[in-house]
């Protein structure tokens, strides 16, 4: 019999409404908020958010794994149905980092490095997923067989930066790179 007890329900909700508060506000204002004001924007007191996240840099974790939840979900609800998947992720993704700037910079300060992306079993089940996109793209016609993860991956760090930068337009670079990804007709 295990000894290790699940937490209570409030307590459950008290650390969803944490995260969610310190992803807005991260997502709003970068790395200059603080936890006394994540307390408040979460209806708790700061005594809660130490309590499940003994500093700053956990919480920063947390809301970037709340980010990166959020992007499998979409990937596996709404772009492993017929083709053009990975087009699909890969606007949501530039959707979501464009909304998120100030998380990602909160994320690249806290680990002190450029870079903000999934980590461990975030980065598995999103690879696992991404891999699933790629196979139907490549078996409906949509997409070249010899895209990989890694190829979405650089896609996606690509599209960070631009973003991050501002140095264009990501739609644009994103069009640009999904033309890239298309199948090339073998001239006869």
């Amino acid at each position: 019999m295990s000894t290790e007890r699940r937490p209570r329900a409030d307590a459950e909700r008290n650390r969803a409404r944490v995260i969610e508060a310190a992803r807005t506000l991260f997502g709003e204002r970068g790395d200059e908020v603080q936890m006394p004001e994540i307390a408040r924007a979460a209806g708790v007191g700061v005594g809660t958010v130490y309590r499940h996240f003994p500093d700053r840099q956990a919480l920063v974790e947390a809301a970037a794994e709340h980010r990166f939840a959020e992007i499998e979900r979409y990937a596996r609800t709404r772009c492993l149905g017929g083709d053009l998947g990975l087009a699909r992720y890969l606007r949501y993704v530039g959707r979501m980092l464009s909304r998120d700037r100030g998380l990602s910079s909160a994320i690249e300060t806290s680990r002190g490095s450029t870079g903000s992306e999934p980590r461990g079993e975030a980065r598995a089940r999103l690879e696992t997923v991404v891999a699933q996109v790629i196979a139907r793209d490549v078996e409906a016609g949509a997409l070249r067989p010899d895209c990989t993860v890694g190829d979405v991956y650089l896609l996606v760090g690509c599209l960070s930066s631009v973003i991050r930068t501002g140095s264009g337009d990501w739609r644009r670079f994103l069009d640009l790179a999904l033309d890239g990804l298309r199948p090339r007709q073998i001239p006869r």
